[in-house]
């Protein structure tokens, strides 16, 4: 079972940047895949990007190009760069770990306890 801590988040005005880290304890980290969510107050969590074990990336269509997702498999820890923020991107945002779980929340076992993010206008 892997451990996940994120950090990063804030508040940042509309067109900002914020840089989001997930540090992640476990032996498979490089065979893990990666997963950032986010739930925004009322609404329920959703998929905001995704990386495999071999670096495959997959994003939400509203934060392409604006989002990157990376890893750093000698120090484990997932990042996800935020960039053009817009206050719709405001939410908590969580990072999860499991294998072949791509966009599909249920496909992740292990989560963090997230970070908020605040955009405003």
């Amino acid at each position: 079972q892997a451990q996940l801590v994120e950090s990063g988040g804030g508040l940042v005005q509309a067109g900002g940047s914020l840089r989001l880290s997930c540090a992640v304890s476990t032996q498979t980290f490089s065979s893990s895949d990666f997963g950032w969510f986010r739930q925004a107050p009322g609404k329920g969590r959703e998929f905001v990007a995704s990386i495999t074990w071999n670096g495959d990336t997959e994003y939400r269509e509203s934060v392409k190009g604006r989002f990157t997702i990376s890893r750093d498999n000698r120090k484990d820890i997932v990042f996800l760069e935020m960039d053009s923020l817009r206050p719709e991107d405001t939410a908590v945002y969580y990072c999860a770990a499991g294998v072949g779980g791509g966009d599909d929340l249920e496909a992740y076992d292990d989560w963090g306890q997230g970070t908020q993010v605040t955009v405003s206008s």
